[in-house]
């Protein structure tokens, strides 16, 4: 083989392997939706939603979208015209499994309208995503340590699992949370070839290879024989955290070559480099906490800012969000600072769609808190906007003009 076929080959793979496309530049001001995910065992009723206006920063309720039990995750199609959510229940029709709901979206009220709804195959779903066609969702599924797949029909609708995987290997230290697999993330790459799953009981991200044709999930030692088995395992790539990190949700940078793991137990951002080869390769680990906090802390949401600049992660316990600024050729991290939420427990967070904004909900507090960003910094700053809102946890917009 010549030098230029080689070349040509380590590309592909390594073009195969980006697990994210760039970030599109943050978007001009518009109409949109805000949709508010709630833990629903105290005050809270099911999905809330508000209209939004990002030119102005206007956020006005529009009340109840929908009654549903424990809607802690939402996912918005990329049609813009359905919404899912996940059941966060241990108990579903007298099965050990939560379940997954499917929406249509009314643009004009924000009212979401019930299209149908299924077991997820595992207790408390947590988090749900969609391929790169939008004809399936996935789903992990933290108690049941499972992650599945379900097609999606043109009118929204969810059907029958087409794939149900246990996660597996080793757990990790902390007896108390991390006594077997938990599922608490899952996502595919940017070619559909592989479903990427932060699991935060053995501190790993799985990689699992997806048929996004038949919508089907395989790893190494799954093949039929021994000879497909082995080209699996060439193909099987994973990234190891250290004991105890807890994995629970992933950013990517904007082109894709770096992947930062949030370790919700240690409260850490682990940076993996992407190579291009069988592996992610960890090239740092740092703290979300400011220094000298050595009180209970559990880290909850990462994300990149649009601009690739700058990334966030959530604290509870400490009450903030941390501030990252991301060193565009070695994709590390330096931690520029912590921002309080003026609440407590923020869980999720959201970058509206202009890059100028975050939003914080604080499941405790029952508020949703708007920080501004700095766009040369990254750091945020309170603005006056607070809203009440019963056990938030998860934020969604949706542009309607």
């Amino acid at each position: 083989m010549t030098i230029s076929r080689r070349l040509f080959l380590v590309f592909l793979l390594a073009v195969s392997i980006i697990p994210f496309s760039a970030a599109a530049d943050p978007a001009p001001g518009g109409k949109y939706l805000l949709y508010i995910g709630t833990y629903t065992d105290k005050d809270s009723k099911g999905i809330y939603v508000y209209r939004y206006d990002a030119a102005s920063g206007e956020l006005n309720p529009l009340g109840i979208a929908t009654l549903t039990t424990n809607p802690s995750f939402l996912a918005v199609h990329p049609n813009g015209k359905f919404l899912y959510a996940v059941n966060e229940m241990q108990n579903y029709k007298g099965a050990a499994t939560g379940a997954i709901s499917a929406y249509s979206i009314d643009r004009h009220t924000g009212r979401l309208t019930l299209l149908n709804e299924t077991a997820s195959r595992g207790a408390d779903p947590c988090y749900i995503s969609f391929d790169r066609s939008g004809k399936f969702a996935l789903v992990a599924n933290y108690t049941g340590g499972t992650v599945a797949v379900f097609p999606l029909s043109p009118d929204g609708k969810i059907g029958e699992a087409s794939s149900v995987v246990k996660d597996a290997g080793t757990p990790g230290p902390n007896k108390e949370r991390q006594d077997a697999p938990h599922a608490h993330w899952i996502e595919v790459s940017e070619r559909n070839r592989y479903a990427y799953v932060a699991d935060l009981g053995l501190d790993r991200v799985l990689i699992y290879n997806f048929d996004a044709a038949k919508g089907e999930l395989t790893s190494a030692g799954s093949a039929p024989d021994a000879k497909q088995a082995a080209r699996n395992a060439n193909d099987f790539f994973s990234a190891e955290t250290a004991a105890g990190t807890g994995p629970r949700h992933v950013a990517f940078s904007r082109d894709g070559k770096f992947m930062y793991v949030l370790g919700e137990l240690d409260s850490t951002v682990t940076v993996f480099s992407n190579d291009g080869k069988e592996k992610y390769r960890s090239i740092q680990k740092i703290s979300a906490l400011p220094a000298g906090f050595s009180a209970p802390n559990d880290a909850a949401e990462i994300a990149m800012h649009p601009s690739g600049k700058f990334l966030y992660t959530s604290n509870r316990g400490n009450d903030s969000i941390a501030v990252f600024t991301v060193d565009q050729k070695s994709g590390k991290l330096s931690l520029a600072g912590n921002a309080p939420t003026q609440g407590k427990t923020p869980r999720h967070f959201e970058i509206d769609p202009t890059g100028t904004r975050l939003f914080a909900a604080n499941q405790e507090s029952g508020t949703v808190v708007v920080l501004a960003i700095d766009a040369a910094s990254g750091k945020l700053t309170p603005t006056s906007q607070t809203f009440k809102v019963p056990s938030p946890v998860c934020l969604k917009f949706v542009k309607v003009e």
